[in-house]
């Protein structure tokens, strides 16, 4: 459902920027290609609470600020282009998870192909904590765009900030979009390393009780540390 927007406040403008910003510097980042991968933040328009996200099919080196899309809780949207095909999960994330400010979703070429595999990352390095927990998981298979898909991506999501989708992609967020890129990096960081620890060798898993310290010390970690959902960048 469309319609007319309202006139945008100065910060949403500039979270609209910061948007963009990062969608075009997903496939340098390695990330994604061409139009896949999307990217939304968490962005009120007067009481209502909402998001705004990256529009459906377009190449991000085109993309503008006002072609960004509004959606409310509910999935009724404004804008001039219709949202992402996975605006669902974006929604339900923003819905389930109050520390979430901002959203990254990718097909970048390591995690997926772990994801392709149906495997999850396990605490072959401390920095896999730097997710959530003590393994970054892989998300059951569902068609793209679904509600299924946001379920079983919710369900990998628990107590988690990142996740592998099954023969797509992974997602990743944080309390802004600082610091959801850059776990969408460490998680592809990661998949690349663990990757070529099975094709070298057998890698050696961090025992539970260490991961937990690493858990502990990562609560005030640099980018990991999280606050108040806040999505400017």
């Amino acid at each position: 459902m469309t319609s007319t927007p309202p006139t945008p406040s100065t910060d949403e403008n500039r979270l609209r920027a910061a948007i963009v910003q990062h969608c075009q510097r997903l496939s340098g980042a390695g990330l994604s290609a061409g139009t896949s991968g999307n990217i939304s933040a968490r962005c009120a328009q007067g009481a209502t609470a909402g998001l705004l996200i990256s529009p459906s099919g377009v190449d991000y080196a085109d993309l503008r600020p006002e072609s960004l899309v509004w959606m409310d809780l509910d999935g009724r949207w404004s804008g001039p282009l219709k949202p992402s095909s996975e605006w669902r999960f974006h929604r339900d994330i923003y819905a389930a998870r109050p520390e979430a400010g901002a959203i990254v979703h990718a097909h970048p070429t390591h995690a997926t192909a772990l994801a392709v595999q149906r495997l999850a990352i396990p605490a072959f390095h401390y920095m896999v904590a730097a997710a959530g927990g003590h393994d970054i998981r892989c998300a059951r298979y569902a068609t793209y765009g679904t509600e299924e898909l946001s379920q079983h991506a919710l369900a990998a999501l628990e107590g988690r900030r990142a996740c592998l989708l099954a023969n797509h992609g992974m997602i990743a967020f944080g309390a802004d979009l600082r610091r959801a890129f850059a776990l969408a990096i460490e998680v592809e960081t990661l998949a690349h390393q663990y990757l070529l620890a099975r094709a070298t060798g057998t890698p050696v898993i961090l025992e539970a009780q260490e991961m937990d310290r690493v858990l502990e010390k990562f609560k005030s970690y640099g980018v990991n540390a999280q606050t108040a959902p806040s999505a400017a960048a």
